[in-house]
């Protein structure tokens, strides 16, 4: 998940999405909100809703059943509350299942090591984000989220599930489960949008677990709230009041009168403390595991001059537990060897690397996928993510205290809106998928606000990627899909037709150039001019602007909106699916329509709500694409995507006698990407391509994107960031495999039993004593001289995919336990 506000919405859609036939016959469609809700999480529900349908009451939870009137569906829940307070929801839980409601819980995740976990109280959903487990706060992010249900709801989890599989000598190995629920799928009939997640941040708080592990975790959340209890105590000895009486580690303070927050503001700003200005007459207080004893004896210290008295100091042993029993948590929890194996840094160190190992990464080789542009990360661009000066700066501190960060912000949007052509750049978006909705919910505010509400057919090209359609339903659009011609290009004549036909509702027409079919399309402004002309605007998915940097733009083109892949195009890296970045660029016309925020100036003066939770997204990694256009220039950018499509060229020419390439563009090339064409070969070789992106990796390289966009291809894109030399090397390899898929139909080979069915060979198979195949262990492991020098093992062999999608990976238990 991208942010808890987006976790948050996507458990509004799984409620939503598990009504049964007769609640939705009855016309079940209220969603109820806690009024002590953070505002940012609101905003996100509240934009996400209204385009599906959902009506939002948001009202006091204790007050629901007054309110509860047959039509609700589910429910949302902060706990611990937006003001700090540890509210006991079991009755409320327990009157929403009888009336068949569905309840989530917005959590801090920190506090679930001590507090009841929600699923004791009655919660059928969990959501929140991880950024207490070591992330640096980075100004609104890049965080980790997170969505938790039960198994009965595991088919409407969207996002990506891990599955538990073995492989074909049953060593245990995990994979990505449930894949026809995916969007390329289901395309219009997912269950979201999500394609990138948070996977690095994921994996970052992943380690902070289990180097704390379970009783660490116990004692950090613990002394957070033996601080908090100390501080409430020294502060109602000066004669404040503390409004929750029950808390983790927020404290509400109405102040007395005589004082006013800004009196206390002032004050703290001498000390360089900043407390959550809630209005004139309230501040709240939040502490965390680096909170120390000066700390608090400076905010006692800080409210004490407010009231001019003199301060009581905190001795090195504050507080106790203050919540009772009955809150506490009392089950066991991260049982699992690894959270008890690694408290050194030593340790901890070589369990990080003997992970790394088993990944095939960039630093070890080209990573071909197609349509993910998986390019260099440099080392220069990537150091400023590291200072504290970004990494430490809250989303909703002063504005005064982020004046770098606006500057670097400005320069940055102005940059993006000159390589784009646009007028206006909005950095909110979490995802190139956030942006795809974002830009399409610009869209459909246009519309409204030109009185054409009744706009609401999206055109999506079959070609596109399974984001588009998805992202049109969110967006409250219906999906009516172009064909395409033989030639792979969308089909004009249909689109024509079916521009036509939806002309009185046309809203938009998702486009992407160069196409996912991997070609320049010559006749993109004439598709573009029949959409215009028929009232609809153009969406232009800008996750192939790598071929695009300084030789065209949206704007030349004719786009009024496109949303920017800063993973991709612009040296952000994906961290295996995250973090992405997926700021839009809008027309003068549409600039008053992009998101604004309820705590902090931004967007349009006609602003959408917010996207995401943060008001600028994930900013604490955009430094990584100001460096990287700053560096590069204007004619480096350009550079970048001339050698992109000339690396992609060179492949597709050197593999022509081997592979069929299966578009390419009027003058016979394609663009910064290929799609191999492998149909025919189940029947000439009965070898996959599957079978085929297996074997790659035997040669060291990661599998190209299979069977996307058209089913048995291989879609590769090299990137500017590959030499000649490692080109060459993927040549070799795909070569050499069609030679062995040769030696199969010319029976030197049986079909079941080469190299290329057998792949990946994994280095126990290759050094056991039982070798029974018809080939040699040479030409299973080494099957290119060059391999040697740079060997990389799997870590499984063939996984077995239907056992994985059997096997979902809910419980955390270790890969020996499924044995």
């Amino acid at each position: 998940m991208r942010a808890e506000a987006t976790s948050a919405a996507e458990a509004m859609s799984l409620m939503f999405d598990t009504r049964k036939r007769k609640d939705i016959k009855a016309g079940k469609n209220k969603l109820f909100v806690d009024k002590n809700m953070f505002p940012q999480t609101l905003d996100v529900i509240l934009m996400r809703a209204e385009p599906i349908g959902v009506e939002v009451i948001v009202d006091d939870y204790i007050k629901f059943p007054e309110i509860e009137d047959g039509k609700f569906f589910g429910s949302i829940l902060q706990y611990p509350a937006a003001d700090g307070t540890v509210n006991d929801y079991n009755d409320f839980a327990s009157k929403a299942h009888e009336a068949g409601i569905l309840v989530t819980a917005v959590v801090d995740i920190m506090a679930l090591a001590i507090l009841q976990k929600p699923s004791e109280w009655g919660a059928d959903v969990v959501v929140g984000n991880t950024q207490r487990f070591g992330i640096p706060m980075g100004f609104g992010g890049p965080h980790a989220a997170f969505l938790a249900t039960s198994s009965e709801y595991k088919r409407n989890i969207p996002g990506r599930i891990i599955g538990v599989s073995t492989d074909k000598f049953g060593k245990p190995g995990l994979r990505m489960a449930l894949q026809t629920r995916e969007q390329h799928i289901k395309r219009e009939r997912a269950t979201s949008n999500i394609c990138t997640a948070q996977a690095l941040l994921a994996t970052m708080a992943g380690f902070y677990a289990v180097y704390h592990g379970p009783e660490g975790l116990k004692d950090i959340a613990g002394n957070i709230h033996k601080n908090t209890s100390a501080l409430a105590e020294a502060l109602n000895k000066l004669g404040y009041k503390i409004t929750n009486a029950l808390f983790f580690d927020t404290l509400n303070i109405p102040l007395p009168d005589g004082i006013k927050s800004n009196t206390i503001k002032d004050i703290a700003d001498t000390y360089k403390i900043n407390f959550n200005i809630v209005d004139e007459q309230t501040i709240r207080i939040s502490l965390d595991e680096t909170t120390t004893i000066n700390d608090l004896n400076d905010i006692i210290s800080i409210f004490a001059k407010a009231a001019n008295k003199t301060p009581a100091s905190i001795d090195s042993n504050p507080g106790n537990i203050t919540l009772p029993a009955s809150m506490m948590r009392k089950d066991t929890f991260m049982q699992q060897e690894v959270f008890h194996a690694y408290r050194s840094e030593t340790e901890m160190m070589r369990y990080m690397k003997k992970l790394e190992r088993r990944d095939i990464a960039l630093n070890h080789s080209m990573i071909p996928l197609g349509s993910c542009t998986m390019k260099l990360n440099s080392a220069s661009s990537m150091l400023p993510i590291s200072w504290e000066e970004f990494g430490c700066i809250h989303p909703f501190a002063p504005a005064e205290q982020w004046a770098g960060y606006k500057e670097l912000m400005d320069a940055l949007k102005s940059d993006l809106a000159h390589i784009t052509g646009f007028y206006d750049i909005s950095l909110q978006p979490n995802s190139g998928a956030s942006g795809e909705h974002t830009g399409l919910m610009v869209i459909r505010a246009y519309h409204i606000d030109n009185n054409e509400a009744h706009r609401d057919v999206c055109l999506v090209p079959s070609s596109a990627h399974g984001t588009n359609p998805a992202s049109s339903i969110m967006a409250g659009m219906k999906v009516v899909v172009v064909d395409s011609d033989t030639n792979g290009n969308i089909s004009l004549n249909d689109l024509q037709k079916k521009a036509e036909e939806h002309k009185d509702n046309l809203a938009a027409c998702m486009i992407t150039y160069p196409s996912t079919h991997g070609v320049f399309e010559g006749n993109i402004r004439d598709m573009i001019k029949i959409v215009h002309d028929h009232g609809g605007l153009v969406y232009m998915d800008g996750a192939n602007m790598n071929a695009q940097l300084g030789l065209t733009h949206p704007g030349i083109i004719g786009a009024d909106v496109c949303h920017l892949n800063l993973h991709k195009t612009f040296g952000i890296p994906h961290g295996g699916g995250g973090p992405g970045v997926g700021p839009i660029g809008v027309t003068k016309e549409l600039s008053h329509y992009l998101p604004g925020h309820s705590l902090v100036k931004t967007g349009g003066d006609k602003a959408i709500k917010a996207v995401a939770a943060a008001p600028f997204g994930s900013a604490s990694v955009l430094p990584i694409t100001y460096a990287f256009i700053k560096m590069l220039g204007r004619e480096g950018l350009k550079k970048s995507a001339e050698i992109s499509i000339l690396n992609a060229n060179y492949i597709a020419s050197a593999l022509k006698d081997w592979y069929d390439v299966l578009y390419t563009g009027e003058k016979g090339r394609c663009a910064h990407e290929m799609i191999l064409n492998c149909q025919h070969f189940q029947k000439e070789y009965h070898v996959s391509a599957g079978n085929i992106a297996k074997r790659l990796m035997d040669f060291g390289f990661h599998a190209p994107t299979l069977s996307f966009p058209v089913h048995e291809t291989l879609m590769v894109e090299p990137t500017e960031s590959e030499s000649k030399k490692e080109l060459d090397h993927f040549i070799e390899a795909m070569i050499q495999i069609r030679k062995e898929l040769d030696k199969i139909k010319d029976g030197i080979y049986s079909a079941d039993d080469n190299p290329v069915i057998n792949a990946p060979h994994t280095a126990e198979e290759c050094l056991s004593s039982d070798w029974n195949h018809a080939y040699d262990r040479e030409t299973a492991a080494y099957p290119l001289n060059w391999v040697r020098e740079n060997k990389f093992w799997t870590w499984t062999a063939e996984i077995d995919q239907g056992y994985g999608d059997r096997h979902l990976f809910c419980t955390c238990e270790t890969l020996e336990a499924y044995k």
